[in-house]
């Protein structure tokens, strides 16, 4: 078998386990949003929006506040996480996947994941040049996939931290975050920001490895095509 062949394999087995979760959680709603013809641009755009209130609140320091208001922030960017799952999977449904609405998903996808990071930088859970890194490490892995696309190098499954597993890796540690900080103010009145500092070194590290294989990936694929 050559390695092309068992790339895709590899790739193939990912997608198929991905889509049995998936699809046991979002059918309903899917055939909900379906009946009432809400479009996939439509969820596109509430995506978007998701992240940038998230964003905001971010920056106003939400996180580090009042326990119950510090929820929402990582509640609004799930929530923008799963309206991207289910635009894209309402296009498929309702045979309304197009060039144009794909570019336009991705291009909100690059904001929105941007969008969170100035919110990062701005509310001081994040330095300026981790900001940087995380933003240039985004978008690389991004357009490695778009260009590798372009070649015909097939690139679904492909990477450690695929967006939607990047999102719920920072899901997860901002409401840590919150907890820790909430617990340490409760139990001395001094509360600790350290866990989000230290996350953020070891989420570049998995991004930067991601970017990695994804570029192994491409070169291996492309190296072995006639």
């Amino acid at each position: 078998m050559s390695i092309k062949e068992t790339q895709k394999n590899h790739s193939a087995d990912k997608r198929k386990k991905q889509k049995r979760f998936f699809h046991k959680f979002i059918d309903s709603p899917v055939s909900y949003l379906i009946k009432w013809n809400i479009s996939p641009n439509i969820l596109s755009l509430g995506g978007f929006i998701g992240s940038f209130l998230a964003s905001i609140l971010i920056g106003l320091g939400f996180i580090h506040g009042n326990f119950f208001l510090a929820w929402i922030p990582p509640i609004l960017i799930m929530v923008s996480g799963v309206l991207d799952v289910f635009d894209g999977e309402v296009a498929r449904r309702t045979e309304q996947v197009s060039p144009e609405g794909s570019f336009l998903d991705s291009n909100i996808d690059r904001v929105s994941d941007s969008v969170i990071i100035f919110g990062l930088v701005y509310g001081n859970l994040v330095h300026i040049i981790e900001g940087f890194l995380l933003l240039f490490l985004f978008i690389m892995i991004s357009y490695t996939r778009s260009r590798a696309e372009v070649e015909q190098v097939e690139m679904k499954g492909i990477g450690f931290l695929e967006r939607a597993e990047r999102l719920i890796i920072l899901i997860i540690a901002l409401i840590i975050e919150i907890y820790i900080y909430a617990i340490t103010d409760w139990i001395n009145a001094d509360p600790y920001v350290c866990f989000f500092p230290i996350f953020i070194k070891f989420f570049i590290l998995a991004l930067i490895f991601t970017l990695g294989q994804r570029i192994f990936h491409i070169r291996k694929i492309l190296k072995t095509t006639p």
